[in-house]
């Protein structure tokens, strides 16, 4: 279909948020929604943090001013803190930080800044990985390259794969990394596999962009979420004097783990190469967002720095991670079970995944089967969003599959 007016083709609609506006019309009475990145509750509906709940109460005289350009200082000090933990004190002479629209809004900026002063011939995502890296890296004019992520055949990371492909990138090409709890697979490096990439990217003198979207939220242990991106920095800044030039981006989303995902709150860290002043760069990342959005969202960031500001709402929020997280587990448990009872497979890759989302392994056809036949929406890919399951729906989803998969 061409717009004549613009003479331009319509883009389709974005798959998921089509599923789900066919999901709202659909009237059956026992239908079930696996497709959004949101988390929901045991009764499954939409859950406000406890800590967060607190914060907003005490923040009902809050000002609508505008913020800043970069954003909140104290936002992003708390954030940079939470993401790099000890290493903090050690990047403050060559990390440059600014508030962003979510962790969307982070990649963005990130793929603009790096497009123009890095200047890489492509960058690297895997497959599969989150819809939008592609689209935001073409809109930054840098040619896209996948390397290989996941292997169906054996539901596992596809290291050799991953290290094979990487190591034919140049120097400056940039390597997308999801930090915890990847979407759409749900699978994670192990350590010593996180050390072969970071020594990988040493070697090569490769631009690394962390997209951290689910700190805390995906093992309730915010430390540990935080593992790989804090051996990357600890390796680019312990190889300074013998491979100058390298530096890396965490983009920082604070949607799921705080439960924010209406507020839009994120922030981006570069941590500048040497070759670039870490004043020029924040400046230039001002600029950026300066001329597309000027200043960022107060409310959600207030928010976040109240938690994270206050030892009481601080321990209340990492039980409130610890509460997610275990029921995430506890439903991909039920799940396993009652797909094993179904189909007389094994599905223990689903306890072995982490976070809110699992690739199941079905085919689009069984998928819109599973829509059209048992009113279960998930997306064509076979991703499954493990936060749509609760105690009155996780047995009846692993029936459908079953029968969908006997047939």
């Amino acid at each position: 279909m061409v717009n004549q007016y613009l003479n331009l083709p319509v883009a389709p609609a974005d798959a998921a948020f089509g599923l789900m506006a066919d999901f709202d019309a659909d009237p059956h009475l026992n239908k079930v929604s696996l497709i959004a990145g949101a988390y929901r509750d045991v009764n499954g509906k939409p859950w406000i943090l406890p800590s967060v709940r607190k914060a907003k109460n005490l923040l009902s005289e809050t000002t609508h001013e505008y913020l800043g350009i970069a954003g909140s200082p104290t936002f992003l000090n708390l954030a940079k803190d939470l993401v790099f933990g000890s290493l903090v004190s050690s990047l403050q002479r060559n990390a440059a930080s600014i508030q962003t629209v979510s962790g969307t809004g982070a990649n963005h900026l990130a793929a603009t800044f790096l497009a123009r002063h890095v200047g890489p011939d492509r960058v690297f995502i895997p497959a599969p990985t989150w819809i939008n890296h592609r689209s935001i890296w073409e809109m930054a004019g840098v040619t896209v390259a996948e390397y290989p992520y996941y292997s169906p055949s054996t539901n596992s990371v596809d290291i050799a794969g991953m290290l094979a492909a990487l190591d034919r990138a140049k120097p400056n090409d940039i390597v997308i990394l999801q930090a915890c709890a990847h979407n759409p697979t749900g699978m994670d490096l192990s350590k010593n596999q996180w050390v072969q990439v970071a020594d990988l990217v040493c070697r090569k003198k490769l631009f690394v962009v962390f997209d951290s979207a689910y700190q805390g939220f995906a093992s309730g242990d915010v430390h540990g979420d935080a593992w790989a991106v804090r051996h990357f920095a600890a390796t680019i800044l312990d190889s300074a004097e013998t491979h100058a030039g390298l530096g890396m981006c965490v983009a920082q989303s604070f949607s799921k783990n705080f439960g924010l995902y209406g507020e839009r709150v994120g922030a981006l860290h570069l941590v500048v190469p040497a070759h670039l002043s870490v004043q020029g760069a924040r400046g230039e990342l001002m600029a950026i967002a300066r001329a597309e959005y000027s200043n960022p969202p107060r409310f959600g960031a207030s928010i976040v720095e109240t938690v994270l500001g206050d030892p009481a709402l601080r321990s209340q929020w990492e039980a409130d991670l610890d509460t997610m997280s275990s029921r995430m587990r506890r439903m991909r448990r039920e799940l396993r079970k009652s797909l094993e009872k179904e189909t007389g497979q094994d599905w223990s890759h689903l306890e072995m995944q982490i976070g809110m989302f699992s690739y199941t392994g079905l085919n689009k056809d069984q998928v819109s089967r599973l829509r059209n036949e048992f009113h279960v929406y998930l997306l064509p890919s076979g991703r499954l969003s493990v936060c749509g399951l609760h105690d009155e729906n996780v047995e009846y989803v692993g029936y459908a599959v079953g029968q969908v998969m006997k047939s």
